[in-house]
């Protein structure tokens, strides 16, 4: 597998989840945006990392107690503590929102050690204290009850569903204030690039746009507007 180059990433960072969803569309993929879920603050919203995920099926009343969520080698804890700094730790809840995927001291612990994000079809509880974080957390609504109530970690690292997409371990994260895409990872790069050419046109068409032109002809681009936008470019850097 090839990893994520650094100039890509940074290129991730600066495009929007609309054009890496238009980007994969023409690779063929069709279901790569987390449906329902967005960020606790909009104003700390982006992020890019790869996959690392947990898995919650429904909690069952004689193991999820207080006394086992406790226990060391509890699957939430353990994924707060062995999620590897610069991921972005994906929790599958089953779009389950009657109890928290998570709270605001797991979620300042996920920070504190250098996590991208935390995204989950589920929600957070403590959402004030998230947001003043300045943390990327992505969820489907605030859930305020704890999670053994209704949920139970199973696993840890393994392909998951989250939101209607499959999540699989190393899979390219990218979230911004719209929401989170998801990147195989076997093309991120490809997708990077594509993705940041993309953008470029777009500016070009904006500006286009807001001189008047119709977009007959601009968008999508035809070859005498590529021809422009190529001189364009050649101006703008």
């Amino acid at each position: 597998m090839t990893a994520l180059t650094e100039e890509n990433r940074r290129r991730l960072l600066q495009v929007t989840t609309g054009t890496l969803t238009t980007v994969m569309f023409r690779k063929g993929f069709r279901t790569r945006f987390i449906t329902g879920v967005g960020p606790v603050n909009p104003d700390a919203a982006r992020f890019v990392g790869p996959a690392f995920t947990l898995r919650y099926i429904p909690a069952r009343e004689d193991i999820d107690t207080m006394a086992r969520y406790a226990s060391p080698d509890h699957v939430q804890r353990r994924a707060i503590e062995e999620c590897p700094p610069g991921a972005v730790l994906v929790i599958s809840a089953g779009d389950d929102c009657r109890a928290a995927s998570a709270g605001d001291i797991m979620v300042s612990r996920l920070q504190q050690r250098g996590v991208a994000a935390a995204v989950t079809d589920g929600g957070f509880r403590d959402t004030p204290d998230i947001r003043k974080l300045g943390f990327p957390a992505h969820q489907r609504q605030a859930a305020v009850p704890s999670s053994p109530i209704t949920l139970h970690p199973a696993d840890l690292n393994l392909p998951v569903g989250c939101g209607g997409v499959a999540v699989f371990p190393g899979d390219i994260l990218v979230g911004d204030a719209d929401g989170v895409a998801v990147i195989p990872a076997e093309i991120a790069n490809d997708v990077a690039g594509e993705a940041w050419a993309q953008t470029r046109y777009e500016e070009f068409v904006t500006e286009k746009v807001a001189e008047g032109r119709s977009i007959f002809g601009l968008f999508p681009a035809e070859a005498a507007a590529l021809e422009e936008f190529r001189t364009w470019r050649e101006t703008h850097g």
